[in-house]
């Protein structure tokens, strides 16, 4: 048998942080409450970027060094990935889907009554498809050659042996 490391969860790491990167920009909270200094009006939403501001450029970094371990192996010209190749997409995913609960649990300004937004729950989607992908089964199971496929399965199917 033959491994050699899928190309399919490289390409949902990729994926995961594409779409980390655009969630950052996509609302996460509206105003529910009384607003203040930060909201202009009820009902006003508040982009990632604006809300978290430092941590927004956190995880910015962390779906760029993802998308980076991710696509470095597939762009490759050999034809087998390595069978380490984006190992670090694991923890990277991890680590931007604990800041992202993070700033889901504990809003940002727990005083104006902000709810949540489709930006939080597109962030956590994009953090978990970047861990995910690189979860994916490291290894494709092949035939090598000369390796005859179904010689054993006949025999022990039937009792019988080809070429007895």
């Amino acid at each position: 048998m033959t491994t050699e490391r899928s190309r399919y969860g490289l390409f949902v790491s990729a994926l995961g942080a594409v779409v980390l990167t655009v969630s950052v920009y996509l609302p996460w909270y509206e105003a529910a409450g009384s607003t203040g200094a930060l909201l202009p009006r009820h009902g006003a939403l508040l982009t990632g970027q604006q809300a978290i501001g430092g941590l927004a450029v956190v995880l910015l970094v962390l779906a760029g060094l993802s998308l980076l371990d991710a696509l470095f192996p597939i762009a490759r010209h050999a034809s087998v990935v390595p069978e380490g190749a984006g190992g670090a997409v694991v923890l990277l995913g991890i680590v931007a889907a604990a800041c992202v609960v993070f700033r889901m649990v504990d809003l940002p300004g727990a005083s104006l009554g902000l709810s949540l937004r489709e930006g939080a729950w597109t962030a956590l989607l994009g953090s978990l498809m970047i861990s995910l992908g690189g979860l994916w089964p490291r290894a494709i199971p092949g035939v090598v050659g000369g390796e005859a496929l179904g010689q054993d399965i006949w025999s022990s199917l039937t009792g019988w042996t080809p070429g007895a």
